[in-house]
């Protein structure tokens, strides 16, 4: 899509405000790693940088030498260069603010560049080292804007201690309201331990946080409870699996965050997490919001197949071994009527009996799921998804056609600082277009571009937007009382 009208021109149409739910910014990481140096020391500092390489590592690497290894192709030329001006505004939070009104944007939840890696440092005192130093220096590039923008800080996930203790400091210390939490981080398997890691890496399972993991996380997102922290995820699942072409960019660019993120979803959905902590708000960043219907309705198909009763229609042992006998006999297939014989009229009763040793023969267990509002409160209440304004597949969270006619909270997220949006003046008229093209309404923008996101942040934590430049719009959705938005 592309639009002739100006940021300015859509905003002063619209009689609400518009927030942009993951902005992003681009540390300058020759300054950025002597800032961490000078506050969080040389281990925070050198891990820090040390975990930048891995980019420029395998562009200096030909093509057979990436095959050869099995490292992916990394993104080339990917900061602004014809557009000098947005290049500045990435790297410079502060111009970033002044420039909010002409992008027409008046909120933006920011995540980071450099720091969406940091999460995946394998090894676990340089990653907390380099995580805790990373959040000190992003909190004071953006205190004093606190009006208008607020940082993401960056999560470790790879124990439920490490992450406790780093939300504890975050919110206590730093004063953050935004969390960006770690996922689909890969672990070594237990037989892979010994090999030498340029193997070793392909031997490994990607934790989604909410099955089949060796931690229990209840006590993370207990914590986030507590502290009024609404988790979200900007992972990635780009350069391994099906997306690891050692030529070209895009193969492995184009759908990764979906990925990443249907993977956590799934996981935490067939956990039992959101069932077990139904105030919970969870947000799934970059990937767009078609994937998220998907997987909603794809949720609802298996579970007619794959739950206690659709399983229990399947037990072998309600097989009518006399009919089918009859039916083999009737047709005349004698070869298949003497195996049967042999097997008691069992067609295959070693295989059918195998049951994986699951000790309960239903996969949404955990969900306990009993009528068809589950599904809303278990999945369409407190799901969000990030969505880039150019992206068409946006209507489908506004759609009919999804089950029970539920309404997928897409979220409005710019996407800007990075490649793939060449001018940040784009991102909100292009958004605006669905409306103008009648694919949604009006009503449907303002909770894309607004109301959602207030949903996400202020169910969790109802003084999120407190003194901020939409505080009493945003009390109005929560349906806070305007003194009590103003009163911190």
């Amino acid at each position: 899509m592309s639009s002739h009208r100006s940021p300015a021109d859509v905003r002063s149409g619209l009689k609400h405000p518009i927030i942009d739910a993951d902005g992003h910014w681009v540390e300058y990481n020759p300054v950025f790693a002597e800032r961490m140096r000078k506050l969080a020391g040389d281990k925070a500092a050198d891990g820090y940088l040390a975990s930048q390489r891995r980019v420029p590592e395998s562009l200096s690497l030909s093509i057979a030498e990436r095959k050869q290894r099995g490292i992916a192709m990394e993104n080339y030329w990917g900061r602004q260069s014809t557009n000098t001006r947005d290049r500045a505004t990435a790297m410079m939070p502060r111009m970033l603010y002044d420039r909010l009104d002409e992008l027409g944007i008046d909120f933006g939840i920011i995540y980071p560049t450099a720091g969406l890696g940091i999460p995946r440092i394998a090894d676990g005192e340089t990653r907390r080292a380099v995580i805790r130093g990373f959040n000190i220096v992003t909190h004071d590039y953006f205190a004093k804007l606190s009006d208008r923008l607020t940082p993401a800080a960056v999560i470790p996930m790879h124990t439920p201690e490490e992450a406790i203790a780093e939300l504890d400091f975050v919110t206590k210390q730093l004063g953050a309201k935004v969390a960006m939490f770690g996922g689909s981080f890969p672990r070594r398997m237990p037989f892979a331990e010994g090999l030498d890691p340029t193997m070793g890496r392909f031997s490994v399972t990607y934790e989604n946080l909410g099955i089949d993991s060796d931690y229990n996380y209840d006590a993370v997102w207990q914590r986030c409870r507590e502290l009024a922290i609404a988790p979200t995820f900007h992972a990635g699942g780009r350069g391994f699996g099906l997306r690891n072409s050692p030529s070209n960019f895009t193969f492995n660019h184009i759908g990764h965050f979906a990925a990443a993120g249907h993977a956590i979803a799934k996981g935490l959905f067939l956990g039992g997490v959101t069932r077990r902590f139904p105030d919970l708000r969870f947000a799934f960043l970059e990937g767009g919001v078609g994937w998220g219907c998907q997987l909603f309705a794809d949720l609802i198909e298996h579970w007619e197949r794959r739950g206690a009763k659709g399983l229990a229609y399947m037990d072998p042992r309600k097989l009518d071994r006399q009919l089918l006998k009859s039916l083999v006999d009737k047709y005349g297939y004698e070869d298949m009527a003497a195996e049967l014989g042999r097997r008691d009229g069992w067609p295959q009763w070693e295989e059918d009996n195998l049951t994986g040793g699951v000790p309960v023969h239903d996969d949404f267990a955990a969900c306990e799921i009993s009528r068809k509002e589950d599904w809303v409160d278990l999945y369409a209440k407190p799901y969000y998804f990030g969505c880039e304004a150019d992206d068409r597949m946006n209507v489908t969270a506004f759609g009919k056609a999804n089950p029970f006619g539920a309404r997928i909270n897409a979220i409005f997220s710019s996407d800007i600082g990075h490649f793939d949006v060449p001018d940040m003046l784009s991102p909100v008229p292009e958004a605006h277009e669905l409306v103008e093209d009648e694919l949604i309404t009006a009503d449907d923008f303002r909770d894309f571009t607004f109301a959602n996101a207030v949903r996400l942040w202020g169910t969790q934590n109802p003084h999120f937007f407190d003194g901020t430049s939409v505080a009493k719009e945003a009390a109005a959705v929560l349906n806070v009382a305007p003194a009590r938005a103003a009163a911190e």
